[in-house]
């Protein structure tokens, strides 16, 4: 147990510890003071939050530093705004905390919410450029100061803070103030700032950030919550497509707004593009070389007037659109002048929902070129979840230093509560899928659904196989069989969760896709879900970027099959896994159904605390466990 004198120097502010725990807020102490850097993987029930920010804090008012709480999930950001006001009022007298979202979703405009992010940038820089946008003009000066109006909303957010940001879009709104403004301006004052990833990670959004808010990157503590999340998001953020129906839209948009001399080049694009996708059939691809693009719109000074012109009349497009398919076009010229080492270049050819659809792309490959020269300037950056196996992958694929620590803590729940098992009675592998396989795991899915006492979540490679699976299962299955659908707005996602809820006791099916809605951000605790089955392992399809992937890492690391193929999939069937015990009082099975999860070289790769074993007759198991 911690001393009280311990509890006040770490500033944990609840009467229980776990030993683990005691463990992790005394290593986190320890690295931030030395001002290294640190891969920790916690699983569900450690308590990383309070585990990271109050060490954080601690050593942040000695050395009078910045601590940047970075999560993708908006549940997280309430999640780390509760923790910082239980510990404000167990230890401190004041402390402010400022809560940052995407800045769009702190607009008080009327119909931005559907704009695509760089639209709406362009869209809110031309809204302040010409002193039309109301709430902007009454949080700033035409000289950029703050108004007076400013200043006392940003009292009162002071008062209540730490606050998460629907508070301080109603202290806004209430003042007719911008919420973004108002955020950015109660960070410049915060102790800690809970925020997207990307407000430290992209690199345009860094710097106007901690240029409006006065602060150094240097003086920040960053602590990265859900990081198995962050080297996808990374490598979406630097990458960037242009298909032909884009340019369609884009054409037909240059015509309506009396551009006519664009219609021309982008006639031209659309050629380079057909020129490129010739010798392929459809569902083809081919690498690409910037060059075969560029070399058909002139020099490189003619290329860059032209991005200029296609910004330009994005900008009159967005003035009453408020988005533009030129601004896309814009966008991807820009970048496609990229550099050639970590990225790849690739054109496909689908078929569209009308006719082909060609695809031209910029991919990344290498997350560090962006993430590792953030955590080699911060003073300490710490990343954590609980799916960050092995340490050693993410400490590489995302460049943090070679003397940050790898740390891995067990389980701290009671292993007696739950039973894994790998079921190697049929697979999903790509050379072996047919109708009859889609009926045999139907079948076995709904025998292992049937042996257990209430609901149930079935995770499954891809939505394709969600469908041709579910399609048997429905059938067969004795439970009510409810499906994810990838189009499920946020309000449909929660209202599809608490009719799940209502089956703790009947027993339902939920059938759902790894790393998609489902996968993660969601709590079902106690008896709302018994049993989760992972079907198959949600390998990416071998493509020539997963292909350039591996290649990448082998060149990197000697690792490409690990780091870009294998591990990446396994840590999504864990993620899905985990939705089953999220407290130490919680009762349930876990099943891996697929042969391949009994092959060595995958059932290595299972944390060693997880206790799975195999069995081909997992229905008896089952009953026993749950005493039936």
């Amino acid at each position: 147990m911690l001393s009280s004198d311990d509890r006040k120097s770490l500033l944990f502010p609840y009467a229980h510890v776990r030993a683990v725990q005691q463990d992790m807020l005394k290593k986190v102490r320890d690295i931030i003071e030395s001002g290294k850097s640190a891969v920790i993987h916690a699983p569900t029930g450690l308590g990383k939050t309070v585990s990271t920010l109050g060490p954080a804090l601690s050593v942040a008012k000695k050395k009078d530093l910045t601590i940047y709480f970075l999560t993708s999930r908006h549940t997280q950001h309430k999640i780390a705004i509760e923790t910082l006001q239980h510990i404000k009022e167990a230890h401190l007298q004041t402390l402010v905390a400022s809560d940052m979202i995407g800045k769009r979703w702190m607009c008080l405009q009327p119909g931005i919410k559907d704009m695509r992010g760089g639209d709406f940038n362009e869209y809110c820089k031309r809204m302040r450029e010409d002193h039309a946008c109301a709430f902007y003009s009454r949080a700033r000066q035409k000289n950029g100061k703050f108004t007076v109006e400013a200043k006392v909303a940003l009292e009162d957010m002071k008062r209540l803070s730490p606050i998460h940001t629907e508070r301080i879009f109603s202290v806004a709104e209430d003042a007719e103030l911008c919420p973004y403004e108002m955020a950015a301006l109660l960070s410049a004052s915060s102790r800690v700032i809970v925020a997207d990833y990307l407000y430290l990670f992209d690199p345009g959004i860094r710097q106007n950030f901690l240029n409006r808010i006065g602060k150094d990157l240097s003086d920040a503590v960053i602590i990265v919550d859900e990081g198995h999340n962050l080297p996808g998001r990374i490598r979406d953020l630097a990458s960037v497509q242009l298909s032909s129906y884009v340019i369609l839209q884009a054409i037909k948009e240059a015509k309506k707004h009396a551009f006519p001399e664009l219609i021309e080049e982008l006639s031209l694009l659309q050629d380079i593009l057909v020129g490129l996708s010739r010798s392929l059939e459809l569902g083809g691809e081919r690498l690409v070389r910037r060059d075969q693009f560029m070399d058909g719109l002139g020099t490189l000074d003619q290329y860059d007037d032209l991005i200029d012109r296609f910004e330009e009349a994005a900008d009159t497009v967005r003035e009453e659109k408020k988005q533009s398919f030129l601004g896309r076009v814009s966008a991807f010229l820009t970048l496609w002048k990229g550099e050639d080492d970590g990225y790849v270049r690739t054109v496909d050819l689908k078929q569209g929902f009308r006719q082909p659809l060609i695809t031209l792309k910029y991919k990344c490959l290498d997350p560090s070129l962006l993430t590792a020269p953030v955590i080699k300037d911060a003073h300490s950056t710490i990343i954590m979840s609980g799916t960050l196996s092995p340490t050693g992958m993410y400490r590489d694929v995302l460049g943090f230093p070679d003397d940050s620590e790898c740390i891995t803590y067990g389980n701290p729940f009671p292993m007696s509560n739950r039973l894994s098992l790998i079921v190697p009675r049929t697979t999903t592998k790509f050379t072996l899928r047919s109708d009859r396989q889609y009926k045999d795991i139907a079948e076995h899915c709904s025998r292992i659904s049937a042996a257990v006492p209430g609901n149930l979540i079935i995770f499954f490679p891809s939505y394709f196989l969600m469908r041709e699976v579910g399609m048997y299962f429905r059938i067969i299955s004795k439970k009510t069989v409810m499906e994810e659908d990838p189009r499920l707005t946020k309000d449909e996602k929660f209202e599809m969760l608490e009719t799940f809820k209502t089956y703790k006791d009947a027993g339902a099916v939920l059938l759902a896709v790894s790393s998609a809605n489902f996968a993660e951000g969601i709590d079902l605790p106690g008896d709302l879900l018994k049993g989760v089955i992972v079907v198959g392992l949600p390998l990416h399809r071998p493509d020539l970027e997963t292909k350039a992937l591996i290649d990448y890492y082998d060149r990197r690391f000697a690792k490409g099959w690990l780091y870009g193929y294998v591990l990446p999939a396994f840590n999504k069937t864990l993620q899905g896994a985990g939705r089953c015990i999220r407290s130490e009082t919680d009762k349930g099975v876990i099943v891996f159904l697929d042969e391949r999860y009994a092959w060595p070289n995958y059932r290595q790769h299972f944390p060693e605390d997880m206790g799975v074993n195999i069995s081909i007759e997992p229905e008896t198991l089952i009953q026993e466990f749950f005493g039936s």
